[in-house]
């Protein structure tokens, strides 16, 4: 009997029922989606929140508040750009909810579109003649706007400082309107000051969808100071917007090369082989002749490595066609230095300080140079044990060996060579014991005596241990053991 009572009724009836029930439970899930997220957004937890604000706005499209509150959570992760359609989407869906509006015209002014944000403000001045957050912001909307022609006018007659001092304003009203950014950049570059043009032209790259132009530039500037692994990452930032753009390509392979070469070279020095490193540094030259950076580079390592092999005759014209490069300057003294060669590594850095009185590095270098200088007129124990300054353990202990036993004082008869022996064999024994001691040794490069009476505190000659001299008085007989 049921059957036949439900039989004989049509679908179609049970439509409008099934339809409400469906409509409440959505209402029921479109409801929590909107206080999570309000939660969420408290607890600071952004992208979650935003997951659930966007599963409220495709369960309700037609509700301005969800587009609204979609729109704050963009504004609170720094999404300015993803918040105005849906603040727009509010303001068709209810054209006279101010809140919107008013938070719309702030983004549009911050972008410095003055127009569209001055049309906002007035419109909520309409309806609420006597808000003071309105007056306030269309007051600076139409500063802006004056700003913004006081700038290009000034741009388009060439004063570019004026530029710069207007376009601070523009900025400070405007930060998120890359034109202006892009516009200050162009004004640093053509006063010669591209590091400023780099902070510009950063965030500038942000500001856009696809600022291709601005990765393209930033990378040439960071390529002509010298930057190469930043003038690479940002090219790449730009072919992975357009894999085909053609001036990105261009400008990717030519830094790439470079890259690749400066990197090579410098690898080669460390690895201490200087003749390859020479000629990849060549290689650099050919490949960027035209930017002063990577040439001037070029020949200061040129000349290190030549230094290292001991070439001072094509270090020195390396110098003569880059007479005040401070650091191949340095880089000759520090071979000089090897080479004991004192009084030349003196003249250099005091030419390279003269070329840069600030730098500390020159600076103590010059005073390193001058006290080995004047340590050289005393006692060198590199040249009693007739070793190079980059002697290492090994071959001075060889050196000692061979001559302790040659000056040995029992190897020698007369009283008079007996003595002359003793003062040989004390001063070898000194030697030894400094250079072999890396405390000692290190002092001793610095150009200070650590066996100088003058140096040890409290004065007093050099003593040997337990109070006594083995080669004055008695009838002592030694046999030493050369360790």
């Amino acid at each position: 009997q049921m059957c036949a009572f439900w039989k004989g009724i049509p679908v179609t009836a049970f439509v409008p029922f099934f339809l409400r029930v469906n409509d409440r439970n959505s209402c029921v899930c479109i409801e929590h989606h909107l206080e999570m997220g309000r939660k969420l957004l408290a607890a600071g937890q952004l992208a979650e929140a935003l997951s659930h604000y966007h599963s409220a706005v495709e369960g309700d499209s037609k509700n301005y508040l969800t587009y609204y509150k979609r729109a704050a959570v963009f504004l609170a992760m720094g999404k300015s750009k993803s918040a105005l359609p849906d603040l727009s989407q509010a303001i068709q869906l209810k054209p006279d909810f101010l809140a919107a509006r008013l938070q719309r015209a702030n983004i549009l002014l911050k972008q410095g579109s003055t127009q569209e944000a001055r049309e906002d403000f007035q419109a909520v001045l309409k309806r609420s003649p006597n808000h003071e957050e309105a007056h306030d912001q269309l007051r600076k909307a139409e500063e802006l706007e004056l700003l913004q022609e006081e700038a290009h006018e000034a741009h388009h007659r060439g004063d570019y400082s004026t530029t710069v001092q207007v376009l601070e304003k523009v900025i400070e009203l405007s930060p998120w309107d890359p034109e202006s950014r892009e516009l200050r950049a162009e004004c640093y570059i053509r006063l010669g000051d591209p590091r400023k043009a780099i902070m510009d032209l950063t965030p500038a790259t942000r500001l856009r969808a696809d600022n291709r132009a601005a990765f393209l530039k930033l990378s040439q500037l960071h390529y002509s100071l010298g930057d190469h692994h930043d003038s690479l990452n940002q090219v790449r930032e730009c072919l992975k917007l357009d894999q085909d753009d053609k001036e990105c390509f261009a400008h990717y392979k030519q830094a790439k090369k470079l890259s690749k070469q400066l990197d090579s070279a410098e690898e080669l020095i460390s690895e201490q082989r200087y003749q390859e490193a020479t000629e990849k540094y060549e290689s650099v030259m050919r490949t960027e002749p035209n930017v002063a950076f990577y040439t001037n580079k070029a020949k200061e390592r040129i000349c290190f490595c030549l230094v290292k092999v001991c070439s001072f005759t094509k270090c020195s014209l390396v110098i003569l066609q880059e007479p005040q490069n401070i650091h191949i300057l340095r880089d000759r003294a520090e071979a000089y230095i090897l080479l004991q060669e004192y009084e030349k590594a003196v003249e250099d850095y005091q030419e390279a300080r003269e070329f840069d009185q600030d730098n500390q590095e020159i600076r103590e270098g010059l005073d390193r140079a001058q006290k080995l200088l004047k340590q050289s007129h005393k006692r060198d124990y590199y040249k009693i044990l007739g070793v190079s300054r980059s002697a290492n353990k090994q071959e001075i202990i060889k050196a000692y060996r061979k001559l302790a036993q040659q000056w040995h004082p029992d190897n020698f008869q007369s009283e008079a060579d007996k003595k002359e022996a003793e003062k040989k064999f004390i001063d070898i024994a000194s030697a030894k014991e400094v250079l072999t001691d890396p405390e000692m040794r290190q002092k001793f490069d610095s150009g200070e005596d650590p066996l100088d009476p003058e140096n040890q505190q409290g004065g007093g000659g050099r003593e040997w241990p337990f109070g006594f001299n083995p080669f004055e008085g008695g009838n002592f007989h030694f046999k030493f053991h050369y360790n």
